[in-house]
């Protein structure tokens, strides 16, 4: 035997405490913070940028930089937000036992054993008997009654609607058109027709092209059965789910360019600013497309937030926009 093998022998491994020079023993999280995080992913705080959507309401109307729209808004982000939550707690809570059989769900709290299923329940149930309280206290009950509607839709989403054909397409849908509305009700703005066509033909094109993406990933995958974690995945066609993105893109398009096209003429020297957001606007759609064309649209936020061309797009739309308003 060797020196160097008599040392070894002699040296005695270090203890459960020891963290050695190449293996550094991770920081435990702590126990007391597990369950509040893990409820807090699961409220899912990188989709609470859907909810600046309670501003389209007010930007349409040109009153987006009002004092009291300004005092409001932050109020109704929260107020969606605390909705929504409720509803992904409901969701992740039923839906453990299927996400565990999905790729990317499988880590989510609930469906990894982090959350456990009561507490998720009373969580999601405790935020959607409040968040409709607080908005008749502090809103008026106009918004009260809109988040209750938004809370019983996805609530029964969760329950039964997500397993009914287009029904389950339908209610997505109007869960971002809510979000939209909500800040006509709330400061009093009177809702175009336009807008709300426009709005509601968008938030199906994206609805329309995240389900399809699913499907062309279950396909490229090549998974026995697609509906393994999305049933209703086994009921729609490729085909059919391309045809109503196809659909709905072409229906907020052109619901965009008749409202732009109607307006009434600008001041004068003033270029014709509603018409030119048209460009953006369509551009934007069409970079969309690209993303649902090849089954990569997933979340919409994801999406918009990944693509620079797309957020560049947006920035140019959003200064067209703004002169148009302000009729400059």
């Amino acid at each position: 035997m060797t020196e160097r093998s008599a040392a070894l022998l002699e040296e005695p491994p270090p203890g459960p405490g020891v963290a050695t020079a190449a293996q550094p023993r991770p920081r435990p999280r702590p126990r007391a913070l597990a369950l509040p995080l893990g409820l807090l992913r699961t409220a899912r705080p990188r989709q609470w940028v859907k909810n600046v959507l309670v501003a389209a309401a007010p930007a349409a109307a040109g009153d987006l930089f009002l004092h009291r729209t300004l005092l409001q808004l932050p109020l109704l982000f929260l107020l969606f937000t605390t909705a929504a939550s409720a509803v992904y707690l409901v969701n992740d809570a039923r839906d453990a036992t299927a996400d565990r059989a999905h790729p990317d769900k499988c880590r989510r709290p609930v469906a990894a054993g982090e959350v456990p299923v009561p507490v998720a329940y009373a969580a999601g149930a405790l935020l959607a008997v409040l968040t409709p309280v607080a908005a008749a206290v502090l809103c008026n009950p106009a918004t009260a009654a809109l988040l209750a509607a938004y809370l019983l839709m996805q609530l029964a989403y969760c329950v039964s609607l997500k397993n009914v054909l287009v029904i389950d397409l339908a209610v997505v849908t109007t869960g971002f058109l809510l979000r939209a509305m909500t800040g006509g009700p709330a400061l009093g703005i009177p809702l175009s027709r336009w807008f709300l066509i426009t709005a509601g033909f968008g938030a199906l094109f994206m609805v329309a092209a995240k389900r399809y993406s699913e499907a062309v990933r279950a396909a490229r995958e090549e998974r026995a059965d697609r509906g393994a974690t999305r049933p209703l995945l086994r009921e729609y066609s490729d085909g059919y789910l391309r045809f109503v993105w196809q659909l709905a893109a072409g229906g907020a398009v052109l619901a965009y360019c008749l409202w732009a096209l109607e307006s009434g003429g600008t001041a004068a020297g003033a270029l014709p600013w509603r018409q030119l957001s048209m460009v953006p606007f369509v551009l934007a759609v069409l970079r969309y497309a690209v993303f649902a064309d090849r089954g990569t649209a997933g979340t919409p936020e994801d999406v918009v937030l990944r693509d620079r061309p797309l957020a560049v797009i947006g920035l140019v739309w959003t200064g067209l926009y703004a002169m148009a308003v302000a009729d400059v």
